[in-house]
């Protein structure tokens, strides 16, 4: 083996990626990365795995980590977030894509009469805590001053924040965000409540003859306050193989979904920021959502494509920031209790509980304020089990970004283990392996995490493997063959 003398290399990043290239390996090394599809974060994992054949005992195949190169499985990290990995993040948008559409088209064990089914895409949005900076625009697509008689470009960072940032309810939209998810549940029960009442029914009664089914995706505003994307249907009381009642229409689902947004209120008292009657804010939306293949503008293509696209998404996108500000050693607190009870400063954060101090946050004043009022608000005692210091960084939301009811459609969980099957076929096939019988192959194995990211050197490689399949889909987006 011929040893490189890389001295006169200056970037430590290509040296690396010299040596793992001059590995006698380096093949292995190359297809994990291709196989992670450009993740920019994997998850390095240490361990083995062998395959037995419960009848005879024969071992059909083994794997260990420390055959690897690099000493170790890489997995993808899996998260949803576009700014923390931009691959992972598409593989959620085209599964969540493809869970909405089914419930709205049929496919993935919904069946295709569920297109003819009552449903309409509703948005639901924060109310007003101030004036802020705005882009308004008239009818005609022209530009109308703002509130401070400027005209704000697409890209100002003024728009989303106050007007004048003393007068703002900074509480009131932290504890919007907090309580955002409550909102949403109650907005669902009322839903159910109101469609009884329409059609002149008790709720027993209309359990059942119909079901409400729903899938929602959390949106940020740049003010960054949270709403709500839903698509909801109306099924017959098994589900979506069901269809509803004749008289279960879209005009009575439309008119339950405004009486129910109206109804909606979380009342939050504290002697701190006093009593505050929180709930959904005027601009209400709601639009029947047509068959795939007419000429209205909202089909069910549409709105999956919409819904999937802000499903990636994060508080980041207004400008916050995708990782938890809390100090990971003391869990936000400060300190670390000794056994005895002495509460020990925490040396990591110097005792202020944030891993990374306020004032030196790199977002902007409004931003930097909602946060501050995150670790303010959740120091007192009545708001405790919101746990605001832990969801700082999301500006106090704490639900999840994507929800759906359970007869809607599909669930990721059962769209990642058909991918993950597949997978598994395709390396059996590889292998030459026989068919297996999950009746008569064992799986036994031990998995330890070792870390994750990558050397230098392969983020490099991992980096051209994102940017070589980027190109191929923007080909294939523009008419490529």
């Amino acid at each position: 083996m011929v040893t490189l003398d890389l001295r006169h290399v200056a970037s430590p990043a290509v040296r690396d990626l010299l040596h793992l290239v001059n590995h006698p390996d380096f093949d292995r090394a190359q297809q994990q990365i291709e196989r992670l599809g450009g993740c920019t974060e994997p998850v390095r994992l240490t361990g083995h795995s062998t395959t037995v054949d419960t009848t005879t005992g024969e071992v059909l195949r083994s794997y260990t980590s420390s055959d690897e190169p690099t000493g170790s499985l890489l997995t993808a990290c899996g998260n949803r977030r576009a700014s923390r990995c931009p691959a992972c993040s598409r593989l959620y948008a085209a599964d969540t894509y493809h869970l909405i559409r089914a419930g709205l088209s049929g496919g993935k064990n919904v069946p295709d009469t569920v297109r003819a089914h009552p449903r309409v895409f509703v948005t639901l949005t924060p109310p007003s805590f101030g004036p802020v900076h705005n882009r308004l625009t008239t009818p005609g697509g022209d530009i109308r001053p703002c509130r401070c008689r400027k005209l704000h470009e697409l890209n100002d960072a003024l728009i989303g924040t106050p007007l004048n940032p003393a007068t703002y309810d900074y509480e009131g939209a932290v504890l919007f965000n907090a309580y955002a998810s409550t909102l949403w549940a109650r907005f669902t029960t009322y839903l159910r409540r109101e469609i009884a009442a329409g059609l002149g029914m008790t709720q027993k009664a209309a359990r059942a003859v119909l079901r409400v089914s729903f899938a929602k995706v959390a949106e940020y505003q740049q003010r960054g306050l949270v709403h709500f994307h839903a698509v909801i249907r109306l099924d017959g009381p098994d589900g979506s193989s069901q269809p509803p009642p004749p008289y279960a229409t879209v005009a009575v689902l439309t008119k339950a979904a405004r009486a129910s947004a109206a109804r909606v209120r979380v009342t939050v008292a504290s002697d701190a920021v006093g009593e505050r009657e929180l709930g959904w804010g005027e601009q209400f939306d709601v639009r029947e959502i047509a068959s795939f293949g007419t000429d209205a503008e909202l089909t069910d293509q549409a709105v999956a494509a919409y819904v999937a696209k802000y499903a990636t998404k994060s508080a980041d996108a207004s400008g916050t920031l995708d990782r938890a500000l809390f100090c990971r050693p003391c869990q936000g607190r400060g300190a670390t209790v000794l056994p005895h009870g002495t509460p020990l400063p925490c040396t990591a954060c110097g005792g202020t509980g944030q891993a990374r101090p306020l004032p030196r946050l790199a977002v902007a004043r409004h931003v930097r304020q909602m946060i501050r009022t995150c670790w303010e608000l959740g120091k007192l005692p009545e708001f405790a089990d919101l746990k605001l210091w832990k969801w700082a960084h999301m500006l106090g939301f704490r639900g999840h970004f994507s929800t759906k009811s359970r007869s809607y459609s599909t669930t990721l969980g059962a769209l990642r283990d058909a991918r993950r099957a597949w997978r598994t076929e395709q390396a059996r096939a590889h292998a030459g392996l026989p068919e297996s019988d999950p009746t008569t192959t064992l799986v036994v194995g031990h998995w330890d995490y070792h870390g994750s990211g990558y050397s230098p050197g392969a983020a490099l490689l991992a980096a051209d493997v994102w940017h070589r399949k980027e190109l191929e889909r923007q080909f294939a987006a523009e008419g490529g063959c």
